[in-house]
Order: C-alpha cells, then sequence, then structure tokens
C-alpha cells in the first residue's frame, strides 16, 4: 500500500511540552466517500475540529489551492477525519488524515487529486496536504507549526489556515512518539492504514484525535 507522507529535508528535532489524551471512541463505519469526492467547495468555509485537546478552527481559501480546497471539502462533509489521531506531531509539523477503519482507507486509496501552484507560504498555522511525489494528494494533511520556508519550492500548497486554537490547542497536542519511520519511532502511516486505530490504540496510545470534524454554518 503506497504511503502519503510529508517529505522534509533532515534535521534535528525538538520536541514540545507532553500532555496525556483521554481514550478516543472507536472508528465509525461510514458511506462510500465516491458519490460526493468531486463536489466543489465554496469560495471560502471554515471547519471546526472537536478534539481531545479542545476546539481548533480551520478556515479554507479555495483561490489558493482549489483541488485542495475541494478534496478537504469532500473529506469533512463524508466524515472522514472522525476518530482520526494525529499520529505525527513534531517541532516542525502536525499531520492526520488517515482513517481508524482501513476500509475506509482504502476507499479513497486510488482518489488522489492533482497538484495546486503554490500561492501561499508555509508559515505557521497554515493547513497544506501532505504528498509522495508529482500528484499524489489524497487525504493526509498537516498543519505548519514554524515557517517552514523549504516546503514552498518542493511543491506544497497552503489550502486554509488555523484561524483559532493554534496556541491553546495545536501547541499542546501529545508529541513523545517521534517522527515516523524512518526518521523516528513514531507511527507507521502504512501499519496505520491497514491496521487502523487498532494499532494505534495498542501501540501508540496517547496520541490525540479529532472527535469530530464539522463544516460550519
Amino acid at each position: 500500500m503506497r504511503r502519503f507522507i510529508l517529505i522534509l529535508p533532515a534535521g534535528p528535532i525538538c520536541l514540545l511540552l507532553a500532555a496525556c489524551s483521554s481514550a478516543p471512541p472507536p472508528a465509525k463505519e461510514q458511506a462510500r466517500p465516491a458519490a460526493i469526492a468531486n463536489e466543489q467547495a465554496p469560495a471560502s468555509y471554515r471547519v471546526d475540529l472537536d478534539t481531545s485537546k479542545g476546539p481548533v478552527t480551520i478556515e479554507v481559501t479555495r483561490a489558493w489551492a482549489p483541488h485542495g480546497a475541494d478534496r478537504f471539502y469532500n473529506l469533512v462533509n463524508s466524515g472522514f477525519y472522525d476518530g482520526d489521531r494525529f499520529f505525527r506531531v513534531v517541532s516542525f509539523v502536525v499531520q492526520f488524515g488517515i482513517n481508524g477503519d482501513p476500509s475506509i482507507s482504502q476507499l479513497w486509496s486510488n482518489l488522489t487529486i492533482p497538484d495546486d501552484a503554490v500561492k501561499q507560504k508555509n508559515r505557521r498555522g497554515m493547513v497544506t496536504f501532505a504528498a509522495l511525489g508529482k500528484d499524489t494528494r489524497r487525504t493526509q494533511v498537516f498543519i505548519n507549526l514554524k515557517d517552514n520556508p523549504s516546503l514552498n519550492t518542493q511543491g506544497f500548497a497552503p489550502f486554509g489556515r488555523v484561524v483559532s486554537g493554534m496556541s491553546e490547542v495545536v501547541d499542546h497536542l501529545y508529541f513523545g512518539y517521534g517522527d515516523m519511520p524512518p526518521r523516528g519511532s513514531g507511527p507507521d502511516p502504512t501499519k496505520i492504514e491497514l491496521q487502523g486505530n487498532r494499532y494505534l490504540d495498542d501501540k501508540f496510545p496517547r496520541l490525540d484525535y479529532i472527535k469530530k470534524a464539522t463544516m460550519q454554518k
């Protein structure tokens, strides 16, 4: 199974403050996403993330990255992010977007989207799709914890930004497991796709998670 990861240059990793999280609910079944996978998003919209650490709001601007904005819109509306873990929390990014149910991840496995031109910089608080090569964006996204200028020239196109909950919540998500392989011994994205939240509950039970992602009215 193909991984979708954020590729970053090697360098030192400074870990943030640790915090405990409560036990997450089991992943729920969801409808097949194919029927809504290509719905066009509004020019702008906001998504509320009810997380284990508190509320976070992301504002999306479609003009920044139309393909990315549309995909995120459809994923949120399908309930894809409900129950998803923040499986990669390191000094520069927080990454999420692998469904806790392997059958749901499989439904989206071939639904890649074309690259968007990079119109905004990967500054702190900006939200961007992860990728592994050209036109490989699918479901995984990351929040920049700091300015990451090297990503701008690598084709990572921000589609939104955190407008509420950055310092109060995002900065305090549990980080203690380190980076994903091969950079560290944290959660393995391939194993998450294959085994879902059962793998994370067993090996990485302190990860914070999204209780529910909701489109603001």
